[in-house]
């Protein structure tokens, strides 16, 4: 009777061991037919990260255009305020160097009508 017990438990633990191959040879047949399958998702999933990846590289392009459109810009309105302020400068120049010629001229002019009296006077009394 002993030797029969055993040879169930013998029985029992060898099924479990032959559903166990099973399972392992199920899992490698599962495996082998999604191998395409998970090789077209890799390839999926690796061109979607290629796509992110060029996204990526175009948005900090555009950022640095951006960036480089408004330094220029503000290059741009700092020499434009930079040759208007050179710009009015010169016209006040201009404009005190016109008060000073005008000045002297009227000076010169009185000091021409002053002498010219003078003269005047000078011949009337000789």
């Amino acid at each position: 009777m002993r030797n029969l017990k055993n040879s169930k438990h013998s029985d029992r633990r060898n099924a479990a061991a032959e559903a166990k191959a099973d399972l392992l040879a199920a899992y490698k047949a599962a495996k082998e037919a999604s191998e395409p399958a998970r090789a077209a998702k890799q390839a999926e999933r690796l061109a979607i990260a290629e796509a992110r990846e060029a996204r990526r590289a175009e948005r900090a392009q555009a950022k640095l255009d951006e960036k480089n459109r408004i330094e220029a810009e503000a290059a741009a309105r700092k020499a434009e305020i930079e040759a208007a302020a050179r710009a009015e400068i010169e016209e006040r120049e201009l404009a005190s160097k016109k008060r000073v010629s005008r000045v002297l001229e009227d000076e010169a002019a009185r000091k021409a009508e002053r002498d010219r009296r003078y003269a005047n006077r000078k011949a009337r009394r000789a």
